[in-house]
């Protein structure tokens, strides 16, 4: 039996010298390196391009009317407004701008200016009819009395 015990012992020591191997722990794949994108702005032409427009306005229910148009060969815009001023006139606004000479703009006006003739008229006056409010006294209510606390008992 000793046999066997010392067989025992020394077949445990051996083993447990070399225990069994273990896996190696899971490490994801690092990330590959991507530099940071360089932005920048996008090409764009910022080159003048020629352009026209115009239009127009009448509208008699409240008296508007303008027009206006304007033209430009990208260098040098023209173009004239027209407005119909509340006194009957017209005023015509031809103007240039450019590099060289900046805004030019002449101005005229057309017809004769006509305004109403002022006429006042005095407003009838009534005052209104004086009544006083009528008399309510306010409610009587005596103010509180206080007295003093009786003073405390000394032997």
């Amino acid at each position: 039996m000793f046999r066997f015990i010392v067989a025992c012992t020394l077949l445990a020591s051996v083993f447990g010298d070399h225990p069994a191997p273990h896996p190696a722990p899971y490490h994801p794949a690092p990330a590959p390196y991507h530099p940071a994108p360089a932005y920048k702005p996008a090409p764009y032409d910022e080159s003048p391009k020629p352009y026209a427009f115009q239009y127009g306005v009448a509208d008699d229910y409240s008296g508007t009317k303008f027009s206006a148009e304007e033209n430009s060969d990208a260098k040098t815009v023209a173009g004239s407004y027209q407005v119909a001023l509340p006194d009957g006139r017209v005023q015509t606004v031809t103007y240039t701008a450019d590099d060289y000479a900046g805004f030019v703009a002449d101005v005229t006006y057309e017809g004769v200016p006509t305004y109403p003739k002022y006429d006042p008229k005095p407003a009838p006056y009534k005052p209104a009819p004086y009544k006083p409010a009528p008399y309510k006294p306010a409610p009587y209510k005596p103010a509180p009395v206080y007295h003093p606390a009786p003073a405390p008992y000394q032997a």
